[in-house]
């Protein structure tokens, strides 16, 4: 029987993946939300037997800040604009609360409970796109990821997820050459192209085909998947947060829950994503949106046999029944 899948992958970066838009200042609630956010996700996913990869970026894995610059590389991201590097940012802070940086025993709780792959989001929250870095930066970052992954908690990294969903062709084979088997790429529709080229434009479009059908179909056949490694696996929707738009919200699960239908009538895959800290506010609300998603996906398991796999998962399954 040809089944659906619904796959979810994770950007964990806390502030990591936030220093160059937002300040760190007022929004220690917020990350203070978050990290009690995740062991409650971490119970929806065991009591509703879903799996999930976790793209971590490898600085929050540090217990410190003298742990941190003991695992970071030895080369710097050389960005033509500095707000990008993690390294210079760090630098000019006079207070870190590592509440917001550093969460290794968050770590320990995804690799505790079943079915949660750890997967990586670099080391850094890494831009391979943006101008003035180079790929063997770019190269060693990955290293620094794999290395405190390995080190610190005994595994293996090998899924990968883009920071900012930036990748260029050169960046995809460089994650394969570090031992990176599968990578989260983007929707093929124009307005998820050259991430790194921001539009007012292209937010629209992004904003409103959460809404309303404004690009391609976002689930796609097995058949697609390239046994190239690493394996490509475009993500279908982001699942937007709960921001006090009721309205809004009611329609986007909806839309959710709709192609996850349509996914799993057709034995097609379906990628769903988001940040844990996109949470940090609202957090009862967005909670009851994901535990709408992930009772529908039951519904639509009893009745069309659609199954819920990570990343390693969806990959290594759709590629075992292809002989690769």
């Amino acid at each position: 029987m040809n089944t659906g899948i619904l796959t979810i992958s994770l950007d964990f970066e806390l502030h990591w993946g936030r220093f160059d838009k937002y300040p760190l200042s007022g929004y220690e609630a917020y990350y203070a939300q978050t990290r009690e956010i995740i062991p409650r996700l971490l119970d929806l996913f065991e009591e509703n037997k879903i799996r999930v990869t976790w793209a971590t970026v490898g600085s929050l894995m540090a217990e410190s800040l003298e742990e941190w610059n003991h695992f970071s590389p030895a080369v710097f991201p050389s960005y033509q604009l500095d707000k990008f590097s993690a390294y210079s940012w760090v630098k000019s802070q006079r207070n870190l609360p590592g509440e917001a940086l550093f969460a290794p025993n968050l770590v320990r709780q995804i690799l505790d409970c079943p079915g949660q792959e750890l997967g990586s989001h670099t080391f850094s929250h890494y831009y391979t796109c943006e101008k003035g870095q180079n790929h063997e930066q770019f190269r060693m970052d990955l290293k620094a990821a794999v290395r405190i992954s390995q080190e610190k908690f005994g595994k293996s990294l090998k899924s990968l997820v883009f920071p900012r969903n930036q990748y260029d062709e050169q960046s995809v084979q460089i994650a394969g050459e570090e031992g990176f088997e599968f990578v989260r790429s983007n929707p093929s529709d124009w307005f998820w192209q050259h991430t790194e080229e921001e539009t007012l434009v292209k937010r629209i479009f992004r904003t409103g085909d959460t809404l309303i059908s404004l690009g391609k179909q976002s689930f796609y056949p097995k058949s697609s998947l390239s046994p190239s490694r690493p394996v490509r696996l475009p993500a279908s929707r982001l699942l937007r947060p709960y921001k006090g738009d009721s309205i809004l919200h009611r329609r986007r699960i909806a839309r959710i829950k709709d192609e996850m239908e349509a996914a799993a009538k057709s034995g097609q895959i379906y990628h769903l994503w988001w940040h844990p800290h996109n949470f940090g506010f609202f957090a009862e609300e967005n909670m009851e949106g994901l535990r709408q998603i992930l009772t529908w996906q039951k519904v639509l398991e009893m009745q069309y046999g659609m199954r819920s796999m990570h990343m390693e998962d969806t990959a290594s399954e759709v590629l075992a029944k292809v002989g690769t």
